[in-house]
C-alpha cells in the first residue's frame, strides 16, 4: 500500500489542528481618517497641505509673469493702450447704434495683438474681432435700432 501521509503533511495538520483549538481573540475594528474632506481632524488640514506642497516638483509657469516685481513695464503699457482702444471702439459702436453720435468706418482695423473687422450686415453692425498672438475670435453683433 502506498503511504498516503508524509511526515511533513502529518506535523502540518497536527499544526492546524492545534491552532484551532486554541481560544481566538479579536478586537473591534476602528478607522478614521486623517483628511478632513473624507472626516478627519480639522487640525490636520495644514499638516497635510503642508506636506503636499513639499513634495510637489511642479512651478507655474505664469508665476513669474504675475509677479509685480518681475512685471515688463513696456508690456504693461501695451496691454493698457489695447485695453484702451478695444474701449473707445465699444463706446462708439454703442454710440452710434443707440443715438448718442459717433462715426464707424467699416473696414479691417490692427491695433496691437488685435485685428478688428467692422462691416454691415442683414440684422446690423457687426464686429469679429481677433487675437493675433493667440488666434482666439470674437463676433460682436450689434443690431439695427
Amino acid at each position: 500500500m502506498k503511504k498516503l501521509f508524509t511526515t511533513g503533511t502529518t506535523l502540518l495538520i497536527g499544526f492546524l489542528l492545534l491552532c484551532c483549538s486554541l481560544p481566538m481573540q479579536a478586537q473591534d475594528f476602528s478607522y478614521t481618517p486623517k483628511n478632513p474632506a473624507f472626516g478627519g481632524n480639522t487640525f490636520n488640514y495644514n499638516w497635510l497641505l503642508n506636506g503636499a506642497q513639499a513634495q510637489n516638483g511642479f512651478e507655474d509657469p505664469d508665476a513669474v509673469t504675475r509677479d509685480r516685481r518681475t512685471r515688463d513695464p513696456l508690456e504693461d503699457f501695451k496691454n493698457s493702450l489695447n485695453r484702451q482702444i478695444l474701449s473707445q471702439i465699444s463706446r462708439r459702436v454703442i454710440g452710434e447704434q443707440f443715438g448718442t453720435g459717433g462715426d464707424i468706418q467699416e473696414g479691417t482695423f490692427t491695433v496691437g495683438d488685435f485685428t478688428i473687422d467692422v462691416s454691415q450686415s442683414i440684422n446690423g453692425l457687426l464686429i469679429t474681432i481677433i487675437d493675433l498672438t493667440s488666434g482666439n475670435q470674437s463676433v460682436i453683433e450689434v443690431p439695427n435700432p
